[in-house]
């Protein structure tokens, strides 16, 4: 069976323009994906990383113009500048980490989910009223979820430090045996080596 590690953030619009591309390459190669929201706290300080708001305004200026493009080029929805942005996911990290174990494909889903809460309804995603009600639309119970944070926040932990130990460095990375791929722009050379 070939198995995808996704390591993503859930306020990254990069996640958001991969995640749905990547369902659907995973379903042509009869592969399966290992959803792994990461805390990027932890992963940027680690591995060279900036967080967005202490990037130069060169970097923002063109991350703007690249977002537009995608957005034109996919012919999806995107805000480019959401009302909850940047705002924690560790909330919502912990939600699909619960449901991960037993129900990981509903666990990918929930991703999307929140993903498209965030870049697209511009919905707070650090929220834990907007997360029940988004769990709720996604017929899951979001108090079951939502329990056992500190377990599910030293998971996240655990899963942070092997992505560094692995070569992540940023949302969103997809792992494939010993090939790893940065950025949604590179999903179309994770399909050649899916192909092989």
């Amino acid at each position: 069976m070939k198995t995808i590690d996704f390591y993503l953030s859930l306020i990254s619009p990069w996640s958001y323009l991969a995640q749905p591309r990547l369902i659907a390459m995973a379903d042509r190669h009869d592969a399966t994906i290992n959803i792994m929201p990461v805390d990027f706290g932890v992963i940027f300080p680690s591995t060279g990383g900036v967080p967005l708001p202490k990037r130069s305004q060169q970097r923002k200026d063109y991350r703007m113009q690249e977002l537009r493009r995608w957005r034109e080029y996919l012919n999806i929805p995107l805000t480019l500048e959401p009302a909850h942005f940047p705002v924690s996911d560790k909330l919502a990290a912990a939600m699909v980490v619960n449901l991960r174990p037993q129900h990981p494909s509903e666990a990918l889903f929930l991703a999307g989910a929140l993903l498209r809460a965030c870049w697209v309804e511009e919905r707070d995603i650090s929220d834990r009223t907007t997360l029940l009600a988004i769990a709720a639309e996604n017929q899951l119970d979001g108090e079951m979820l939502l329990a056992n944070q500190d377990e599910a926040l030293k998971i996240i932990a655990a899963d942070s430090a092997q992505a560094v130990q692995r070569g992540v460095f940023g949302a969103p990375s997809f792992l494939y045996k010993e090939h790893l791929f940065w950025g949604q722009d590179r999903l179309d050379f994770l399909e050649r080596v899916l192909a092989d």
